[in-house]
């Protein structure tokens, strides 16, 4: 739309309004499913906007949450939904948790109503409302809010969405009376102004505290930083890698996003260095449990990886955003330097502290000699590890998780890559070179959400040259096989590499485990478990969608060609290509 269109463009029904408010906020895409209580809103993006907020149909809307999901999550730049009433809400629902849990803000729009009793339509408007809509998804959004005027739409859309890039982030939800969308505008009186979209100032730390923290890391022998969600800010990849080097400190990534190289010196990802640390900073760690405990899965005995007398600093929401309904935040945790602050702003701040301190003392740099050399020597005993047990597992039929990630990784490397979500049981992780900030958005969340996620990161990266790689679980696409569908219709530059070991083995390995423990017949753990027999053939479901697809591949000497040929095929055409390759279950 040209400026001049767009200046001339008058809106002439609530939905014109609603849908200028949302353009008004910068949303480029917004994912739905088709729904008749947004038949206004939806008309008024298509017409009265040209689709310039383009529009991504979807075939689930809980796909169209996902999308969103990871779309927002791999640009930073919130993406918009809209759900058809209280059914489409609900099937987006698990959708939305997700956005929640992982904190990212998607704005999400539905239908609703007429809440208007004299304007419903017999029974189909009456089953599918309710008279607080926004309450099905209230324990796990930020903030609901359902206009009871059109004036009051363009303020309400604009509180939403700042309540959502607000941090901690998440998702909010607006629902848009179906009366309201089709009702004219007033033409008696002011017309109704759009609000200004502003931020507000970002969480700042406390000075003397953060000094404190600076004092102890400096005086620190063995120091180990533990991240989570810092990597949110694109800037924080190589921050940490300056703080890291200035402290000799090592540093354990946990993925929620990627804060740090995954190859670098410093990085201590699987190894024991955290036992040994004697000052542990937890930075914007939502829960940090999984990453600071081991746990034994029969008696769920958690022991803490952290030394009893070692010094914990916590930087980050701690108990922002909280909410009463949902335990996503974990156990709570006993800090000697508790900061409520954005890693944004007290990244450098620490950054600034520490090198003050350290400029003001002598003989000081390099730091920790010793410490780097036992960091070095806990990251060749653990990648000796992982490489035998690559070696061990090389030959075996189907192949091993290892051996698949190994033969993408030959193929990705000569390319500008990013890796959607999941990694192939962690292997991505040992193998693959994180060098750049935007390779990976961030870790996997529940069974149906992978793809979904996977197609919103390849429509972020669209139009970069960037090749997008999905490693992609076989019971995760069972779900929503017609994702595939969106990724051909809407060209996703989108290699899917499937890690296909026909079963739900996760929780097949629970009832393998609850067998061992009990006694009882571990030859049964398959049932209700296995994706077999028929085994689906994704290939041959992903050329019914008209996608470039090889396999089933068992051979894991035939995995590397096929995925070549694929790779190449999504750089020449744009358009995606699917190998599917069978993993043993492990």
């Amino acid at each position: 739309m040209t400026e001049r269109q767009e200046s001339e463009r008058q809106p002439k029904y609530g939905s014109d309004l609603m849908a200028d408010a949302i353009e008004a906020l910068g949303v480029k895409y917004i994912s739905l499913n088709p729904g008749a209580t947004f038949r206004g809103l939806h008309d008024s993006l298509v017409n009265y906007l040209d689709n310039s907020v383009q529009m991504i149909e979807c075939p689930h809307e809980k796909l169209a949450v996902g999308l969103a999901h990871g779309y927002t999550k791999a640009c930073g730049e919130p993406m918009a939904v809209v759900l058809h009433n209280l059914v489409g809400l609900l099937h987006g629902a698990m959708g939305i948790y997700y956005a929640y849990s992982d904190r990212v803000p998607v704005y999400v729009f539905g239908g609703s109503g007429p809440m208007d009793h004299d304007r419903r339509r017999a029974y189909i408007d009456w089953v599918h409302s309710a008279n607080t809509q926004g309450g099905a998804v209230r324990d796990y959004t930020k903030w609901d809010y359902e206009p009871t005027s059109i004036a009051s739409v363009p303020p309400v859309i604009t509180r939403a969405a700042r309540i959502a890039m607000t941090e901690p982030q998440g998702p909010v939800y607006v629902a848009l009376d179906a009366a309201l969308q089709e009702d004219e505008l007033p033409t008696d009186g002011p017309p109704i102004e759009l609000m200004k979209f502003s931020m507000p100032s970002l969480i700042a730390p406390d000075p003397a505290a953060l000094r404190l923290a600076a004092e102890k890391l400096v005086a620190a022998e063995r120091p180990v930083f533990v991240t989570g969600f810092a990597g949110r800010d694109p800037k924080a990849f190589d921050q940490l890698v300056e703080l890291t080097e200035l402290l000799g400190a090592g540093m354990q990534d946990n993925f929620y996003r990627l804060n740090f190289p995954n190859q670098h010196p410093l990085a201590v990802f699987g190894t024991k260095s955290l036992e040994r640390a004697d000052c542990v900073v937890l930075l914007d760690m939502k829960d940090t449990e999984k990453a600071t405990t081991t746990v034994d899965s029969i008696t769920r005995k958690t022991t803490s990886r952290i030394a009893a007398d070692a010094t914990v600093i916590d930087i980050g929401f701690n108990d922002l955003g909280i909410g009463a309904w949902s335990d996503d935040y974990g156990a709570p945790r006993n800090a000697d330097v508790m900061i409520t602050a954005d890693t944004k702003l007290a990244l450098p701040q620490l950054i600034d502290a520490c090198r003050e301190l350290i400029g003001s003392e002598t003989g000081v740099a390099p730091r920790n000699d010793d410490w780097r050399t036992e960091i070095a020597q806990l990251r060749s005993k653990t990648r000796a590890k992982w490489q035998e047990q690559i070696e061990e597992s090389w030959d075996v039929q189907p192949m091993s998780a290892s051996r698949l990630a190994s033969e993408v990784w030959e193929v990705v490397k000569d390319y500008d890559w990013v890796l959607t979500a999941n990694t192939a049981e962690e292997w991505a992780l040992k193998t693959w070179n994180f060098d750049k900030a935007y390779r990976y958005p961030g870790r996997q969340l529940g069974t149906a959400t992978q793809i979904g996620m996977s197609l919103g990161v390849a429509l972020a990266h669209k139009g970069t040259g960037r090749l997008v790689v999905d490693l992609q679980p076989d019971g995760d696409l069972m779900f929503d096989a017609g994702a595939l569908w969106v990724a051909s219709y809407y060209k996703l530059p989108m290699l899917v590499v499937m890690v296909n070991n026909r079963a739900y083995y996760n929780d097949w390995e629970h009832q393998e485990r609850i067998a061992v423990d009990r006694g009882t017949d571990i030859e049964k753990a398959y049932i209700g478990m296995e994706i077999d027999s028929p085994a689906p053939d994704f290939a041959t479901l992903a050329k019914s969608f008209s996608w470039y697809s090889e396999g089933p591949i068992t051979d894991p000497n035939d995995l590397q060609a096929a995925v070549r040929r694929a790779a190449e095929h999504v750089m020449t055409t744009g358009e995606p290509a699917l190998v599917d390759a069978v993993i043993r279950r492990r």
